[in-house]
């Protein structure tokens, strides 16, 4: 296990709603943290806390990606724009 994609990012793939370079650009960073586990190489921010988990975010362009660490492994909530991700998220 490394990185998990909730079904909603794997449909919006499906769909085209998130277009697959950009799904691809996430993915390796993914892997690149899944593998340094070095959150600074990236534009990284931590977004709310909640009683279990700290949420990230993490920004390529006009995409934000959501996620969350556990066990070392990488729970990714959502891809989309900007101005859309924290909506699809809350």
């Amino acid at each position: 296990m490394m990185v998990v994609y909730e079904e909603n990012v794997k449909k919006a793939v499906a769909k085209g709603s998130l277009p697959k370079d950009v799904f691809k650009r996430f993915n390796n960073v993914f892997i690149s943290l899944y593998m340094t586990q070095d959150l600074s190489l990236f534009d990284i921010k931590k977004l709310k806390t909640s009683e279990k988990r700290i949420y990230y975010r993490v920004r390529k362009g006009k995409y934000r990606a959501i996620f969350y660490i556990d066990n070392s492994n990488y729970y990714v909530i959502s891809i989309a724009k900007r101005e859309e991700v924290y909506d699809k998220w809350e």
